[in-house]
């Protein structure tokens, strides 16, 4: 069996835990070791049954180690992994059974699915995209390397989300519209118009506030 570790113990970390656990035949396949984080403390306040075996900057992958990446802001994400993607770890991507993945989709490595996510048709993900619970994509969505939807976003039909895109809890864009690269939109934004690249919006309808 491949040993797996969580990559991140904070509170996104210990919701991957738990949909690790629920994923299907999961246990068959792999043994899960416990966490690596930085914060040696993170875990102490919780019962998870493991804790953290290494810290990242310590951790060294072995031939058969497997992680699952449990950090949640794009910029953190890419600072953390793609060292260790340039040392040759292999990373798992999780799509929980309840989520929702239709015909024509296609999902990069590195990416969590959580609960209720649904995924219509003809959808591209790139890698180390974060789903969260109850997202929603429509059909012929993009989203690039390293982007994250929070809880109950949803991207409507040809939405294109560039790398490093950080969508907060119930975001909306309406369809066709692009949001580039490293912007951000802000919890319970509608976004009726392109972002530009490294923009954060909020409001409805979102306007800039760089």
């Amino acid at each position: 069996m491949k040993k797996v570790y969580i990559l991140g113990a904070g509170g996104f970390g210990r919701e991957v835990f738990q949909w690790m656990m629920e994923t299907l035949d999961f246990q068959k396949e792999y043994s899960f070791k416990g966490f690596i984080d930085d914060d040696p403390n993170a875990l102490n306040s919780f019962d998870l049954g493991y804790g953290i075996v290494s810290s990242v900057r310590e951790y060294s992958y072995e031939e058969g180690d497997v992680l699952i990446c449990g950090l949640g802001h794009p910029e953190v994400k890419r600072a953390i992994c793609e060292p260790l993607l340039k040392a040759g770890a292999n990373f798992l991507t999780i799509i929980h059974p309840t989520a929702k993945v239709g015909r024509g989709c296609s999902i990069g490595v590195g990416c969590v699915i959580c609960p209720y996510a649904t995924l219509t048709c003809d959808i591209q993900l790139g890698d180390f995209v974060l789903f969260n619970v109850m997202s929603t994509a429509g059909h012929d969505v993009q989203v690039g390397d390293w982007s994250t939807l929070s809880a109950h976003s949803d991207c409507t039909g040809g939405v294109e989300l560039s790398e490093s895109v950080f969508l907060g809890s119930g975001a909306r864009i309406i369809p066709n519209k692009k949001v580039g690269r490293s912007a951000t939109v802000g919890a319970g934004a509608v976004v009726i118009r392109d972002v530009p690249s490294e923009d954060t919006v909020f409001g409805n309808p979102a306007r800039s506030i760089n």
